[in-house]
């Protein structure tokens, strides 16, 4: 990890724009808000009635990130994307978000994080701004080609493998972590159990961090897969603690050649998936060494690449 590249201690300032504060607004038919999580007054229909009722659902609201940096000796600012997101942790997501994107290398490149909404601009409450160090420069004709993401299916067609080569300079260590099969086919379970949005709603993917021997460290949720993932690894990021050799990331739903790249980025060296891989992300893992693993259900999974950190049994 580089140096402190700041004067003051190294406390970055994360407000994150949560959907119980108090300028939130209101949904139609909304009788509360809570984090995550609206109730909405619906018609349950059934084969003996019709009744009225409410029913949770998860919040997908909009968030754009705005950069402040460094520009020809003088600080700049511009909106580098906007993404459907569920509220919470929204500091997370951006830091996750640019070091995905090879903004951001080391924490001490950002010096602060902050919602820009307040009382008197509630209209704000979904903007929040990155503050950059004066030493990061920014690649303005890449950022401008990649204004927009959704919480579906990412930044699509952002980058490919070569410019990944490129900016992934950190390689996997050979054969570590360590993991037993029957700890992997157990991680669905505590996922799922962790998911406290997820209880409620029925309606949020999850990105979570296990050691080798199955203890959770870290969760995040949200309605894309994408923004769960960035969550989990920037608090990583922002607590100083990657690269995460020493840990599984597990995700909800499939593997796309997006989360392993936020993988490699954020140097975790096992990436499981509920869901099935694509071509792409399994290509992405073999050129990077990386541990692929998908369809874990049901104590069951496959290795699509890296086996080496899987131990065998018997």
């Amino acid at each position: 990890m580089g140096a402190v590249r700041v004067s003051e201690p190294r406390l970055i300032p994360i407000v994150s724009a949560r959907a119980g504060d108090a300028n939130a607004g209101s949904a139609p038919l909304a009788e509360s808000r809570g984090e995550g999580i609206a109730r909405l007054a619906v018609e349950r229909v059934s084969a003996a009635a019709r009744t009225d009722a409410l029913d949770a659902v998860a919040i997908e609201e909009p968030l754009e990130i705005r950069l402040d940096y460094e520009l020809d000796g003088q600080r700049a600012r511009r909106s580098l994307a906007i993404t459907m997101r569920t509220p919470g942790d929204d500091g997370d997501l951006a830091a996750g978000f640019l070091l995905a994107e090879g903004i951001v290398r080391d924490p001490a490149d950002i010096l602060s994080i902050a919602p820009c909404g307040r009382p008197a601009a509630p209209g704000l409450r979904n903007v929040i701004r990155v503050e950059l160090h004066p030493s990061v420069r920014l690649d303005l004709p890449r950022i401008e080609r990649h204004s927009y993401t959704s919480s579906s299916c990412g930044v699509c067609g952002k980058t490919s493998i070569e410019a990944l080569e490129f900016s992934c300079t950190r390689p996997l260590p050979s054969g570590q972590p360590a993991i037993d099969p029957g700890v992997v086919g157990r991680l669905p379970a505590v996922l799922r159990d962790a998911q406290r949005v997820f209880e409620s709603t029925g309606g949020l993917h999850a990105a979570a961090l296990f050691t080798p021997d199955g203890r959770l460290v870290a969760l995040r949720e949200d309605v894309g897969r994408h923004n769960a993932v960035d969550k989990v690894i920037g608090s990583q990021f922002l607590a100083g603690l990657l690269p995460r050799h020493d840990v599984v990331m597990l995700v909800s739903g499939r593997a796309s050649f997006e989360l392993v790249q936020k993988a490699l980025m954020g140097g975790i060296a096992v990436l499981a998936a509920v869901g099935a891989p694509s071509s792409l992300a399994v290509e992405l893992a073999q050129r990077f060494d990386l541990t692929l693993l998908g369809f874990v259900r049901d104590g069951r999974f496959n290795i699509y690449s890296g086996g080496t950190r899987v131990e065998r049994e018997g």
